[in-house]
């Protein structure tokens, strides 16, 4: 087999058999869940995906609008707002806030954001105990792994294996790789931790600026239990998060559960207004929201700014034929998959060199776009960062130079040449070429037979005889 040196093909390579059913599988399963719910329950979701997709576009046209008057919201409702520029402004904020209240330990609810800027490994180093309480993200800790997957973070384990870290931990005594069995074990253990919590944070699925109220959805109910024991809730939250309406929540939980899961909604959706009122019974007596940008605006102002539109489904990486045979990891950002080879590169725009090979790793099949609920032209967004690579003449490990086939398809002299001349290929020994990759790709293949310039030949035998028929049709000798 052909060895590319392309980064996510080396790391395909080297994945187990087992790790890579593990990803397919739970891939697949969710594009065929999607599939059944949305065209079950709507007979046109294009058309919603659509309107969503123009919410979006309109929400970020007018952002400086819409931050104000969520900042303005919320303020009303009790809680204090900050904006954080780049990931270590929101680092040091989400630190400083967890000082001033005293706060040894907490618990986190599931956050893209905070998976961005590292703040967990941040909070550690300055002593403060910081627990996933999110199934996946319990397990990912426990590991020292990382994320592999928006929605299913540890997509790339199975039971066996987390089963074995359970009774490596101490969590377990016993080896049981009941799915049952394991999900009871970590919630006795975790529901301890609530109560030893002095804080908690979460992320933000949508915030609506009408109403300043913060919208989370898990299947767990562990962001609730976050929140419920503790005086102190953070929400870390990117700025493009916003809607304008509350009403807007309607159309994208319903669009955000069928795709990211196949689900009507999900199981546990809470909106959060603000910081607890004296007349009730629980929860957090401060919240702190942060709108953190960290190079959100640099996108704004790209020709790949329709990925900020993205609600974290992660359908298009379900779909996507690449991500299905590498994973997330191969993509060496938080953000693994479609979504990911285009937000990861411009984003983190320090990086760009890094990761300008990950827009080369797509077959451009279109599938993502096919899924996405807010009609993200990925595919679109792919070629424009192929092309800022080619401006920036940033070279990519291991693609293959397409400057040649440029010339030759660009230039229809060259063209018609090389097209007659490839006729040659079927009397030369090729399968002797001296060159390693062709002659593994030809162990597994044969070539067909070349026959260039034969369809021209046809063209043009065609084109004349309709324009003898046409001519023959005009003749009076047929009137």
């Amino acid at each position: 087999m052909y060895a590319s040196k392309q980064p996510i093909d080396s790391y395909a390579s080297k994945m187990t058999d087992e790790k890579r059913h593990s990803v397919y599988d739970g891939t697949s399963s969710g594009t065929y869940k999607r599939y059944s719910v949305l065209f079950k329950d709507y007979e046109d979701p294009d058309a919603l995906r659509k309107l969503a997709g123009k919410v979006k576009d309109h929400t970020l046209s007018h952002l400086p609008k819409y931050l104000e008057q969520a900042e303005k919201k919320l303020t009303e409702n009790g809680a204090t707002v900050h904006f954080a520029d780049s990931d270590a402004d929101a680092r040091d904020t989400v630190l400083a806030i967890l000082k001033k209240h005293g706060v040894k330990r907490l618990t986190k609810s599931k956050s893209m954001a905070a998976e961005e800027i590292h703040l967990n490994p941040h909070l550690e180093r300055n002593g403060i105990e910081c627990l996933e309480s999110d199934l996946g993200e319990f397990i990912i800790q426990l590991d020292d792994d990382i994320p592999s997957h928006i929605v299913k973070p540890i997509i790339h384990k199975n039971r066996n294996e987390i089963a074995e870290t359970f009774l490596r931990e101490g969590i377990a005594e016993d080896l049981n790789n009941d799915p049952e069995t394991i999900t009871r074990r970590a919630r006795s253990y975790l529901r301890k931790k609530y109560f030893e919590a002095e804080a908690g944070i979460t992320g933000a699925n949508f915030v609506s600026a009408e109403s300043g109220r913060i919208a989370l959805v898990t299947n767990e109910g562990n962001a609730r239990f976050g929140m419920a024991p503790v005086p102190v809730h953070i929400v870390l939250v990117g700025i493009e998060k916003l809607l304008p309406r509350d009403k807007d929540f309607g159309l994208f939980l319903n669009l955000l559960g069928r795709s990211a899961t196949g689900q009507q909604l999900t199981v546990y959706t809470q909106f959060v207004g603000g910081p607890r009122h004296p007349d009730q019974p629980s929860g957090p007596e401060h919240m702190h929201v942060v709108f953190m940008n960290n190079g959100r605006t640099d996108v704004l102002k790209s020709n790949c700014r329709e990925i900020l539109r993205c609600i974290r489904c992660s359908a298009c990486q379900n779909v996507c034929p690449v991500y299905r045979q590498s994973s997330g990891h191969a993509y060496r950002s938080v953000y693994g998959g479609p979504v990911g080879a285009v937000l990861s590169p411009i984003l983190f725009g320090d990086r760009f060199a890094e990761l300008a090979d990950l827009p080369k790793a797509s077959s451009l099949c279109g599938a993502c776009n096919e899924v996405c609920p807010v009609d993200i032209p990925i595919p679109d967004l792919l070629l424009r960062l192929r092309d800022k690579a080619k401006v920036e003449k940033v070279k990519s490990v291991g693609a293959l130079p397409m400057a040649p086939f440029a010339v030759l398809a660009t230039s229809p002299l060259v063209w018609r040449t090389a097209m007659t001349a490839s006729k040659m290929m079927n009397h030369l020994p090729i399968q002797y070429t001296p060159v390693a990759p062709l002659q593994n790709w030809l162990n597994q293949r044969t070539l067909p037979k070349w026959q260039g310039g034969d369809f021209r030949k046809w063209m043009k035998g065609r084109q004349s005889e309709t324009t003898e028929t046409k001519e023959s049709s005009k003749s009076p000798s047929n009137d």
